[in-house]
């Protein structure tokens, strides 16, 4: 258990638990050699992350995040790896992309009041502090506030995809994403693509430069982890995977490197990285592409 290799995890950066810091220290406890701290839309956490583990030889961090998505009827996640997050032109989408998250917790929140269970915006950011606002912490503040006993039950009851207080996010599509992800010299991954059941999406993605799909994953089956890694060696993919380690007392994993990852997804990641280090330089997009 001492070279567990972890590709998945959220800080108080984004909708996680610990800090990075705190994520650092309990990931090193456990045996992980290898964590990629990927907070939703926020590469807040990466750096104090780096800073902790520079006292932690045994532990490399990844850089990376996650960068939530829409389809019709689905959420689609890319993970992106080691890009060049500190590009001037990154940094601003990525502020773009977190200010919409904030809008939509005013707009989910006028919706919980027509319900019948209001919530003020204020206390949703008060959890937040400098992360990534999103319906966990909505959820949050529907517990604090009395409406629901757990964040289980506000996203069974108001929150979850189909739920009446769930207002969509105006997101990027996911071919949008990897390209963003390939702009910033980046590994783009297929997040948990067994919760979307979104495969048919996946040929199109990999058109736009997906690399990697996200096979090792605690909600997916022993079937769906195989049949993954068939589907990454037939497209000449990285099979790649995670926890998903939001904190101990957050769904059912209870620390970093819980789900077995081959060291190999490591490696294999790290020879796409050098090919596309050979690629232009990270800059400003063109016009009229994302940004």
């Amino acid at each position: 258990m001492g070279d567990a290799v972890d590709l998945h995890s959220h800080t108080t950066a984004s909708d996680g638990n610990l800090t990075p810091r705190d994520l650092v220290r309990l990931a090193a406890r456990h045996g992980v050699r290898v964590l990629a701290v990927t907070d939703h839309d926020s590469t807040g956490g990466v750096r104090e992350a780096m800073d902790e583990a520079r006292s932690l030889a045994s532990l490399e961090i990844v850089p990376g995040l996650e960068i939530n998505c829409d389809v019709p009827g689905a959420e689609i996640h890319v993970l992106g790896y080691c890009l060049d997050w500190e590009a001037e032109w990154f940094q601003e989408f990525l502020g773009a992309q977190r200010q919409e998250r904030r809008q939509r917790v005013y707009r989910i929140a006028a919706r919980l009041a027509e319900l019948g269970v209001p919530i003020d915006p204020d206390d949703v950011f008060a959890l937040v502090k400098e992360g990534s606002a999103g319906r966990p912490h909505v959820a949050q503040a529907m517990v604090d506030r009395g409406h629901v006993k757990s964040v289980r039950e506000a996203f069974d009851r108001y929150l979850s995809l189909n739920g009446p207080a769930n207002v969509p996010r105006r997101r990027l599509a996911p071919v949008e994403a990897v390209r963003v992800i390939r702009r910033a010299r980046g590994v783009p991954v297929l997040a948990h693509p067994g919760l979307a059941n979104r495969d048919e999406l996946i040929p199109e993605l990999v058109e736009a430069g997906l690399l990697g799909i996200e096979a090792f994953y605690p909600e997916h089956s022993s079937t769906q982890i195989a049949a993954y890694g068939e589907l990454c060696a037939r497209l000449g993919l990285v099979a790649t995977g995670g926890s998903d380690f939001h904190g101990p007392r957050v769904g059912g994993v209870r620390h970093p490197g819980t789900q077995p990852v081959p060291e190999s997804a490591w490696h294999e990641l790290r020879r796409r990285l050098a090919s596309l280090a050979e690629e232009a330089p990270s800059a400003s997009p063109a016009p009229g592409s994302i940004a």
